[in-house]
């Protein structure tokens, strides 16, 4: 433990450490601050800021003070609080806590406005220990648990119990490495769960146990009416059977009705009086520690003095004892041997000598043997192994002599028989509830003084309690009872006794009474547990539809909550079979105990900055034994019962992910997603993917508009249609700006991005940047978005519409620029030409063609482009087409049958056509292009002015000297008229400037003074009088070859493609270079204009360097 020693600071006014910040004093109370005192709001979004920091002082030598101490941080104390002030904070921090004590206090307003809050003073055996008995030890021990023995045997009962306390004392390690890893408020187990794996898991494991605690109180019920229809008032039976076939069923139909019965009743105490139920709750738990108490003293006593309770026999099996008086077939009356009732009960009225009986009955003799010998009587023996039985198999003890015979029908019911079908994974799944309630602990929190301290030591005291009683249980009840006893579930054979009732000193009374009244508590307590659970779910409101059972009463009593957990307990009522019921809810805790473990041991591999529990005696083995065994318990004790359980807790989880509100708990399962990144990433890095492996990883550039919304969103269908959802997808943008001032602006963009990509289904990333220029920005987004081996390999832009109608030409160059960059990078490119005229993802093409037009080799791109497209259901009935283009020296023959061949090999089903381009001479209409081409080129670059030129033309009127002319005084040359030839001279001057940019990006003032020199002004009298002549030169210019073949080429292609793809749904075309020469950029902007012209809708296409498709497997 830590020591800390405060050491106030001198000052001659205060000392001490609350002085020291202002803060003299705490009120809790309904009123606010005094104006002296600092306190602490929050601005709404957890981030805690002082109301009056120091600066707004008005004690001006409090100010003097913090000036001179704290002066460095003055400027941050509305976001970053003194430590004083965090202090006061956590140390009026209180924790919620769960079940009925919260709501203690609200049962009467004015009484809550009276009383003050408590502080948490419960130790580890109020707190803890007593609860998780009471919880633990239930309605199986005194009900099921002799019958467990009697079939399984000691043994097998014995690994049994040792199975169950294993697993759940594995899980209260891991649960109290959770609990004491921070606080645990309201929700228990669904607490730790979903901070630890998540609001998915959480919410489906939380469901789950929500479900389990339900069924519990159905368990509990049923448990209730058992002891009160068999042993307290069976006389109370509504349902009566006309014979034995019919038992069961007037059985079940009796628990129905009042098991439906004691649940509205309990749901009206619940409702009305919770306060009742939690004090009640000392009384449940005597009950139950008196029973127990009762079973060891009759054990001991049945050394000496075992009880009296004698079983009658015919041969080896064993009778229904209540149905006559005495163990015999004859009586003496008098001096006369008479029949006896059982005589009666197994023949026909008439003489003794000759009447009809049943051969069994006849044939063997009646015995009575003693149905508790006590621990001395070596009985152990007989009942070390098991005895599994079928349904309607008559109990029968070994050693006893029996004479087979048939026996009628009609004489069943006077034997003790079984209800049910038995088997070791049956036992299971009925004992497992008896282990459960290890999270009454946890639940509790905020109620114990040390938290940390008292929940692993009871939690884990009450399950070694737990299991020893257990253990020893199973041996007394082995070594003291007749192994039929044991079986007999019931106690027919002990005249109706509660079977472990038998054992008991100094009555069977104690064990049934106690019995009876620990069970209606442990309903309760789960009826009135469950509903806050459930409201504890909805309140973090991660499943949209139990957003209303969040509400209840005013004090916060769960109403509606309440309401469906009784709708779903009286489900388990209507099954109305103690042993059908308990399967179920072992599914539901197993699956919890399960991911308890699961939590702990990913909390303990990831090693998170906060899993810092103060348990210190967990270890992730014992975490991934315990996970195993709650698995495997699963599916021993009901493999239908575990598939159905984990079907539900999947449906949830699936619906949480999709449907449900997003929640960041700092969880263990996305520090998992980021250790299982790491690793993926580290193993990308090994080197480049396999041609077999690759596929278009996308950068998709998108320009925004001034609202900073995406300008062309048909741009990220078109991706999401080309990824399908594989593959890596960044969506990047550009805002120009001063990082520092438009951070606000970045945010605004890439929250927009990121609601286009949910639109457009776009799975992927966001990246924004800022930068000066917006050629720059891109650079950027190229050279860094991704990370490790999850780069992008293929770069989507779009195309600069009105390129030729813009005075601003950064658009074009921007473009070209970003050509040269993926090029350089060897990164592949895709331009969607009239991407507006791209379908969108609700539309279906029901016909049409892909039409590839395959002129260079660029790796296989125009390949598998065509092929990832017809994944999707937008294109997925169209076909494909490849044209491939054969000059005059080319065999356009073999060139097809050879394109066949090569589609084949790759798996590509595809219509091939050779297009053959014949040498034709270079028609006029191409020259003349060319020839506007080129002089729209000269004309923009003869009226560029440099930039030099610009900034000795253009000075400030302050910067004047002496020998120059003011506009003022010449005025042929006015104010008005220089600022518009500056505008446009600027612009003009910049179409092929890169380095007027900057003036193009700086702002220019309101009011320009334009000041002139003598040579200046001649210079441009001089430009004037010679635009005639520049003019003429124009007019005279003759295109460059080189331009006039690429015209040629362009103009030809595009004439073919027209020709056959005219009506293609898309075209896929070898995008061309630009040229090494940036003076002919304009003219390459030309060229695709010329090769693109009259199609719909284009892709071009560039390949970045690799192959990208094989043919090999």
């Amino acid at each position: 433990m830590p020591h800390f020693t405060v050491v106030p600071v001198r000052d001659r006014a205060q000392s001490g450490y609350d002085s020291l910040e202002g803060i003299n004093s705490v009120d809790h109370g309904d009123g606010g601050p005094p104006d002296n005192q600092d306190t602490v709001s929050s601005d709404g979004h957890g981030n805690h800021k002082e109301d009056h920091p120091f600066l707004n002082s008005p004690d001006e030598k409090k100010k003097d003070f913090y000036d001179r101490n704290l002066a460095l941080f003055e400027e941050e104390l509305d976001i970053r609080p003194k430590v004083s002030s965090l202090l006061s904070r956590l140390v009026s921090y209180t924790n919620i806590t769960q079940g009925a004590k919260e709501h203690e206090e609200e049962e009467s307003a004015e009484a809550s406005r009276r009383k003050t809050p408590k502080s948490p003073n419960m130790g580890t055996l109020m707190g803890v220990y007593l609860p998780c008995l009471q919880n633990i030890f239930g309605v199986i021990l005194f009900l099921r648990l002799t019958w467990i023995v009697g079939v399984a045997g000691i043994m097998q009962s014995l690994l049994i119990v040792v199975m169950c306390c294993t697993c759940t004392m594995l899980t209260a390690i891991s649960m109290s490495a959770i609990a004491t890893n921070g606080v645990v408020p309201a929700g228990g187990a669904y607490f730790m769960i979903s901070r630890s794996l998540g609001p998915e898991f959480g919410g489906a494991v939380g469901l789950c146990f929500y479900l389990g605690t339900t069924f519990a109180s159905a368990m509990y019920i049923l448990g209730a009416i058992e002891i009160f229809l068999q042993y307290l008032v069976p006389q109370a039976a509504i349902f009566h059977a006309a014979d034995h076939h019919g038992t069961d069923s007037a059985m079940l139909n009796n628990m129905r009705v009042y098991g439906t019965i004691c649940l509205s009743l309990m749901a009206v105490v619940v409702f009305v009086g919770v306060k009742y139920v939690n004090k009640l709750a000392s009384l449940f738990l005597a009950c139950v520690i008196i029973s127990i108490v009762s079973i060891y003293a009759g054990a001991i006593k049945s050394v000496s003095h075992p009880p009296e309770f004698p079983i009658c026999m015919l041969g080896n099996r064993t009778l229904v004892r209540d149905r006559f008086d005495v163990c015999a077939k004859t009586v003496i009356i008098g001096n006369v041997t008479a029949s006896s009732q059982l005589w009666d009960m197994f023949c026909l009225p008439g003489n003794a000598s000759n009447a009809q009986c049943d051969d069994y009955f006849l044939q063997n003799n009646v015995t009575e043997i003693q149905g508790i010998p006590g621990l001395a009587s070596g009985i152990f023996k007989d009942n070390l192994w098991g005895d599994y039985l079928q349904k309607g198999e008559i109990l029968e003890k070994d050693g006893l002599a029996s004479v087979d015979s048939h026996s009628t029908m009609e004489h069943f019911g006077m034997y003790v028989s079984a209800d049910i079908a038995t088997s070791f994974m049956l036992l299971v799944g009925i004992f497992f509830p008896s282990a459960t309630g290890i999270m009454a602990g946890s639940n509790r929190s905020g109620d114990l003084r040390d938290a940390q301290k008292s929940i692993p030591i009871g939690t884990i005291l009450a399950i070694t309690t737990t299991t020893l009683v257990y253990l020893t249980s199973v041996i007394l009840f082995g070594a003291c009872v007749e192994g039929v006893v044991l079986r007999d579930k019931f106690g027919d054979a002990v005249r109706n006794n509660l079977v472990v009732g038998t054992l008991s000193w100094p009555s069977p009374w104690v064990i049934v009474i106690g019995s009876f009244f620990s069970t209606v508590g442990a309903g309760l307590q789960t009826l009135t547990g469950a509903p806050r659970l459930l409201q504890a779910i909805a309140t973090d409101n991660i499943i949209p539809f139990l957003r209303v059972f969040g509400h209840g009463k005013a004090n916060g009593e769960p109403t509606w909550a309440l309401l469906l957990t009784v709708l779903i307990a009286e489900l388990g009522i209507l099954i109305a079979s103690l042993d059908m019921v308990a399967p179920i809810l072992s599914m539901f805790f197993l699956m919890c105990y399960l991911f308890v473990n699961l939590a702990c041991a990913v909390q303990t591999l990831l090693r998170t900055p906060n899993w810092r529990p103060r348990f210190r005696y967990y270890h992730w083995t014992l975490s991934f034994l315990g996970m195993s065994m709650c698995l495997a318990l699963m599916f021993i004790s009901s493999w239908y019962y575990a598939i159905v359980a984990m079907g539900i807790a999947g449906m949830i989880y699936k619906y949480i992910e999709y449907q449900g509100a997003e929640k960041e708990w700092g969880d263990g399962i996305r520090g998992l997603s980021l250790s299982a990144a790491r690793y993926a990433l580290l193993r990308l890095e090994v080197g480049p993917p396999h041609t077999k492996n690759w596929r278009p990883q996308l950068l998709v550039l998108s320009k925004l508009d001034e609202d900073l919304h995406i300008k062309y969103p048909r741009l990220l269908t078109f991706a999401s249609q080309l990824k399908a959802g594989k593959g890596l997808t960044i969506v990047g943008s550009v805002i120009q700006g001063n990082f520092l001032e438009s951070y606000g602006e970045l945010q605004a963009a890439e929250q927009t991005i990121k609601n286009m990509m949910d639109i457009e289904r776009v799975k992927g990333f966001c990246q924004v940047v800022v930068a000066s220029k917006v050629r720059e920005g891109i650079v950027h987004l190229i050279q860094s978005c991704g990370l490790g081996g999850m780069k992008h390999n293929t770069v989507m832009m779009g195309w600069p519409y009105g390129w030729r109608q813009s005075e601003d030409p950064r658009a074009w160059k921007t473009f070209i620029n970003t050509v040269r960059c993926t090029t350089a990078a060897h990164l592949a490119l895709m331009v969607p030409k009239n991407v507006s005229f791209y379908p969108s993802n609700h539309e279906r093409f029901a016909d049409g063609s892909i039409d590839v037009w395959w002129i260079v080799h660029d790796g296989g791109m125009l390949m598998l482009l065509p092929f990832l497209l017809k994944q999707h259901k937008v294109w997925r009935k169209c076909r494909m087409r490849i044209f491939t283009v054969a000059q005059m020296d080319d065999n356009s023959i073999q060139m097809k049958k050879d394109l066949a061949t090569f589609l084949y090999q790759l798996r590509i089903e595809a219509e091939v056509e050779v297009v053959e381009m014949h040498d034709s001479d270079i028609s006029a209409y191409t020259y003349e292009r060319t020839l506007m081409m080129e002089q729209r080129s000269q004309m923009l670059r003869q009226m560029r002015l440099s930039g030099a030129e610009r900034k000795r033309e253009v000075t400030p009127k302050s910067h004047q000297n002496g020998n120059a002319w003011n506009s003022d005084e010449h005025p042929f040359f006015s104010q008005a008229q220089l600022i518009k030839d500056r505008h446009s001279l600027v612009r003009m001057g910049s179409l092929y400037s890169d380095e007027e940019e900057d003036t193009l990006d700086s702002p220019l003032p309101e009011n320009v003074h334009m000041t002139w020199t003598k040579e200046k002004c001649e210079a441009e009298r001089r430009i004037r009088n010679n635009a005639p002549e520049n003019f003429r030169e124009l007019m005279s210019l003759k295109p460059d070859q080189s331009n006039v073949r690429r015209m040629h080429t362009a103009v030809k292609l595009n004439e073919v493609i027209v020709n056959r793809s005219h009506d293609a749904r898309l075209v896929l075309l070898n995008m061309p270079g630009p040229p090494r020469d940036t003076d002919g950029d304009e003219n390459y902007m030309e060229f695709l204009e010329v090769l693109t012209e009259g199609l719909e809708r284009v892709l071009l296409v560039r390949g970045g360097g690799r192959e990208v498709i094989t043919i090999y497997s």
